[in-house]
């Protein structure tokens, strides 16, 4: 447990979870991949002497939720969550059906990694600044793009920045960060480089006070990996298939998808590169040959 002021702290691993403590309540943000996770964080707290009241869901991937319905279980909380996110939180084989592009999920992609398990939520929320319950007065901002409806949470200086952005050592170790939309991923990062915090912790990857160069490099990796596509689609004769550009550009940047889950995370990813450049008219959609196919707009 690391303390970043008189009321933040955040616990550092591999996922990190943050803890917010006001007088006799006290916030996690996120829950972590699994039981064993929360568990270590609950029990420090309680050796400190913290209050457990609340666990706000920055957005509904497994990494980030897998420990809340165990947490909520045993300590009675009240689970906040962004709207859409929540809709997933408590239904959570959407999150596998969505990966497999709407067919109901094998069971291999049905793990804790796709899939954990649910959990209701008491508080829905959106952007804004407000008082949670009452108790917590935050910022929050919507920076979506990694996921539909994820919020980031400003608090007394410190923003929990969730998954809008990751360390520096682990944008370059994904090599293909998991995004659903490129464009929105971008217009996130822009914007959190206008706001000022003493501090930002992401959902992965270390505290920092001068966040905004990690920021700016997390946006270079996803414009150095808007023109690789770009020019894989340029350079091929005819167009390319969809499927031929995701085998491509795990090869090229050398993805380890030995596992399906692995796989279809980055074909998710790589899809919302592709879309992209659809969007904004730099390449063009076409069936062709009952194939989907992409070729340059000229």
């Amino acid at each position: 447990m690391k303390q970043l002021n008189d009321s933040c702290y955040v616990f550092e691993s591999a996922v990190n979870i943050g803890y917010v403590h006001k007088g006799n309540y006290g916030m996690l943000i996120d829950a972590g991949i699994d039981q064993s996770s929360i568990r270590k964080v609950i029990r420090e707290l309680d050796e400190a002497n913290l209050p457990i009241t609340h666990l706000f869901i920055t957005h509904a991937h497994a990494d980030h939720y897998g420990g809340a319905n165990y947490a909520k279980k045993k300590l009675d909380l009240k689970v906040i969550a962004p709207t859409l996110e929540a809709a997933i939180l408590e239904n959570s084989i959407l999150e596998p059906i969505y990966m497999l592009q709407g067919n109901f999920p094998l069971t291999e992609i049905r793990n804790k990694f796709l899939e954990g398990p649910p959990v209701q939520v008491d508080i829905t929320v959106e952007s804004g600044i407000q008082k949670l319950d009452n108790h917590f007065e935050v910022e929050l901002i919507a920076t979506p793009g990694h996921s539909y409806h994820q919020l980031a949470v400003g608090i007394d200086g410190i923003l929990y920045a969730a998954d809008s952005y990751f360390g520096k050592e682990e944008i370059l170790k994904h090599k293909i960060p998991f995004i659903t939309s490129a464009d929105q991923t971008l217009a996130s990062l822009e914007m959190l480089l206008e706001k000022e915090f003493s501090g930002s912790v992401p959902g992965h990857g270390p505290y920092e006070e001068n966040f905004k160069s990690t920021i700016q490099k997390n946006i270079e990796v996803h414009q150095d990996i808007l023109e690789e596509v770009k020019t894989m689609v340029a350079c091929s004769q005819g167009g390319i298939t969809h499927e031929n550009i995701v085998a491509e550009m795990m090869e090229k940047y050398h993805i380890k998808a030995d596992q399906l889950s692995l796989f279809l995370l980055h074909r998710t990813a790589i899809t919302a590169y592709i879309t992209s450049l659809i969007e904004t008219g730099e390449i063009v959609s076409i069936i062709k040959n009952y194939r989907w196919m992409y070729q340059l707009n000229e």
